[in-house]
């Protein structure tokens, strides 16, 4: 079935308006500076080596480091002609928000053209709004950003009965991140369960085959280990088994969550099977992080569930019942939530340490190295060379700045540090509401 004019209209509506929400949300964070990881900067690095015609180098990680030692992304080279034009880390935070903006775009066209217009709108407004997309924003910027319209893609030639074109949106997911090969394997599988034999399993054993060589050759060429940094942390010291079983009321909630804002429908369509990989290696990792709703790593399941719930109505049309009752559960999630931040006057308000992180900020003149923590290192990579206190290594840099006040144990004698790990002397410029700033002579 094809989407009307207007339905097409009205889906692009929607991907504007989510894409404004997010891009206020992750520009207002940005200028608040507030605090997420040191992650969005170590793709600006990778970004910025890859606009500059090199590898991707990330001396965040280390001076020198290959990003392609430690995850497999290339795709996120993408991004580097519109680092070259704008050169700045909001260019890299609303590369994330377009990416997200285009996958609900086509879930919300996939939910009318399938559904009818109002149904297909709930169900894009939900998904659009759904706690995967936003914790996502909340995290900065991750590559996991590319799947989301891919697997919406994929998602939509499924339920279209596409074939062909499911393989074809599927097979880019191998170059967003390693992991990407199981959820492409899974694919194949649900291909062969339609009864696409040959599709699928080509699909399944390409999948697998090229993840294989991702983690046993391309990753530990480029890693100064020889290896795969992450394979340790699947089961850590106490194996799988038991850490799968650690923490399991924490991981169900997870689970049922993401089926919860579908209203369960998603369960009803094979198109659901592709989550399985992602909460496998989510639940059976030693890693707190991954178990709970947080951060980045729901965004991929998201445009799964809607688009098994789309599927699942369209087997079972008694099944729209779903629709408002994944609404209910979305509209719980929204409360404490960064768009529901929106709201609220405290919101646009000027932080206490702003005009301090500003001004210490513009003492670092441009082209200069700089060790820090992650307190303001998504606002240096733009103009400086910037390595991070735990992986500096040998490097020698020109300034050192730490944010005492955050919380994040950084050394506290700024220039006893500098002194003790970098040799030569450093004399404090700036010392005010936590920020430090030590310069070498």
């Amino acid at each position: 079935m094809t989407a009307t004019r207007p339905q097409h209209l009205l889906a692009a509506l929607l991907a504007l308006a989510a894409a404004v929400v997010y891009a206020v949300v992750s520009l207002v964070r940005f200028d608040r500076f507030t605090i997420a990881s040191f992650d969005n900067a170590i793709f600006e690095q990778a970004v910025k080596s890859y606009a500059g015609w090199g590898a991707p180098i990330v001396d965040i990680k280390g001076p020198g480091f290959n990003i392609l030692g430690d995850h497999f992304s290339p795709v996120t080279a993408l991004i580097a002609p519109f680092y070259r034009l704008f050169p700045s880390a909001q260019t890299i935070l609303l590369a994330q928000v377009v990416l997200i903006a285009v996958s609900v775009y086509v879930i919300a066209v996939l939910g009318m053209r399938t559904l009818g217009t109002v149904t297909g709108v709930a169900i894009g407004v939900a998904y659009a709004l759904s706690f995967g997309i936003q914790s996502a924003v909340e995290a900065d910027f991750h590559e996991v950003a590319f799947a989301a319209p891919l697997l919406a893609l994929a998602g939509a030639a499924y339920v279209d009965r596409r074939f062909g074109r499911v393989v074809m949106w599927s097979v880019p997911l191998l170059l967003v991140k390693e992991d990407m090969g199981l959820t492409v394997a899974m694919i194949g599988a649900v291909l062969w369960l339609a009864g696409e034999r040959r599709r699928g399993t080509a699909l399944a054993a390409g999948a697998i085959a090229a993840m294989a060589l991702v983690l046993l050759v391309i990753v530990p060429a480029f890693n100064a280990g020889g290896s795969y940094a992450y394979s340790g942390t699947l089961g850590g010291d106490r194996g799988i088994v038991a850490t799968l079983l650690e923490a399991s009321d924490r991981k169900l909630a997870t689970v049922v969550l993401t089926l919860a804002i579908t209203g369960l429908a998603a369960l009803a369509s094979p198109w659901v099977l592709v989550v399985l990989p992602t909460f496998a290696w989510r639940f059976a990792g030693d890693v707190p992080f991954y178990w709970g709703t947080e951060w980045h790593y729901s965004l991929v399941l998201m445009p799964i569930v809607f688009v098994a719930m789309i599927d699942a109505i369209r087997r079972r049309p008694l099944l729209r019942w779903a629709t408002p009752v994944g609404l209910v559960v979305g509209a719980f999630m929204l409360v404490s939530s960064p768009v529901a931040a929106l709201i609220e006057p405290a919101t646009y308000r000027e932080p206490p340490r702003a005009d301090a992180a500003r001004l210490v900020l513009s003492l670092v003149p441009d082209g200069a190295s700089v060790e820090a923590d992650i307190g303001l290192m998504g606002h240096l990579v733009t103009d400086h060379t910037v390595y991070w206190l735990g992986t500096i290594g040998s490097a020698r840099p020109d300034y050192v700045l730490f944010d005492l006040d955050a919380g994040i144990g950084s050394p506290t004698d700024v220039k006893a540090y500098a002194e003790q790990a970098h040799g030569g002397t450093y004399d404090v410029i700036f010392d005010r509401d936590g920020y430090v700033l030590a310069q070498r002579r």
